[in-house]
């Protein structure tokens, strides 16, 4: 019997969501995302040891920045797991520059310049960006450069209409942390039907196919296996190894339940300007504050990490 691993395979493109490269190994996705939170947790893991201390040893011998060997550090990683997927990686601008355009220009061109040198193709890398204002208007400038863009911590449709609107390649709505918030607020209990992160990406992705948008939907952040599979046939599923095995250890059948063929009758597109942008997400307190807070998170991880390669440094 098929697994539902399999079956997914055949109606969405899987990726992982990970830096732990044997567990993209064995479940063989086609692309790869990382975030601060992944790299920190692979970084102290004994077997990837060889890639930090590659980094460390680079930042010694260059007198380089703590904030430039984490950044070698993460496309240490990226360069490996590029090697393993077939696809793209996705490698994240520092979350401190979440609302600065032009660093987070300057980062992202950064970070491409170290995978070419390496022989990685922009072609094969995802410049992974929070879905603020200031964050869509770097995605902007860096498409018309051939850099492309996974706009992350993304929770609303605004965002995604923002996103839409510059033609960034892809976009990461956040399934769980959407129903943990309704949850912790409201106190009820959902099924995959009802599971407001769940309704979130499918009125997205409804809505991107109806009106033609070719940025492609890939849900992310998942709190359980029914979160996944109410979301099978979305164009991409960014799924976390418990997950994957979890699918790939269960073999009844799984039904499509998003098509691109037949997308229900949709809003009108409505485009937004800073100012409407701003005003439409600070009337969503579940949006405001899940961005809010996924900025902090990925920060305060990229701080931990920071930390850690100073100390790296000063032993080694």
């Amino acid at each position: 019997m098929v697994s539902k691993l399999d079956q997914l395979k055949t109606m969405t493109t899987i990726v992982a969501d990970t830096g732990d490269m044997e567990s993209i190994r064995a479940f063989k996705p086609t692309d790869c995302t990382t975030n601060p939170t992944l790299i920190l947790k692979a970084a102290q893991m004994q077997a990837y040891d060889h890639i930090v201390d590659e980094a460390i040893h680079w930042g010694r011998t260059h007198h380089a920045h703590v904030s430039q060997v984490t950044d070698r550090l993460a496309v240490n990683f990226g360069q490996e797991l590029a090697a393993i997927v077939p696809g793209r990686v996705s490698t994240e601008v520092d979350a401190d520059l979440s609302f600065d355009t032009e660093a987070m220009i300057a980062k992202a061109k950064a970070l491409i310049a170290d995978y070419e040198a390496r022989g990685v193709g922009r072609e094969r890398i995802l410049i992974k960006l929070a879905s603020t204002w200031e964050g869509i208007c770097a995605a902007q400038v860096l498409k018309r450069e051939s850099i492309d863009c996974n706009m992350t911590l993304l929770f609303s449709m605004p965002q995604a209409i923002a996103c839409a609107q510059i033609g960034a390649y892809l976009i990461s709505p956040f399934v769980g942390r959407i129903l943990d918030w309704h949850v912790k607020n409201e106190g009820k209990t959902y099924t995959s039907e009802t599971d407001p992160g769940v309704i979130s990406v499918q009125t997205i992705y409804n809505f991107y196919k109806a009106h033609g948008i070719s940025t492609i939907v890939m849900g992310a952040s998942f709190r359980n296996q029914g979160e996944i599979e109410a979301l099978a046939g979305c164009d991409r599923l960014t799924i976390a190894p418990q997950w994957l095995e979890a699918l790939a250890n269960d073999h009844a059948p799984l039904k499509r339940k998003l098509s691109a063929v037949a997308p229900k009758t949709p809003s009108p597109f409505v485009h937004v300007d800073e100012k409407s942008f701003r005003y439409a997400l600070n009337e969503d307190a579940m949006a405001t504050e899940k961005l809010a807070e996924g900025i902090r998170i990925f920060a305060k991880d990229l701080q931990t990490l920071r930390d850690l390669v100073i100390k790296r440094m000063a032993a080694a």
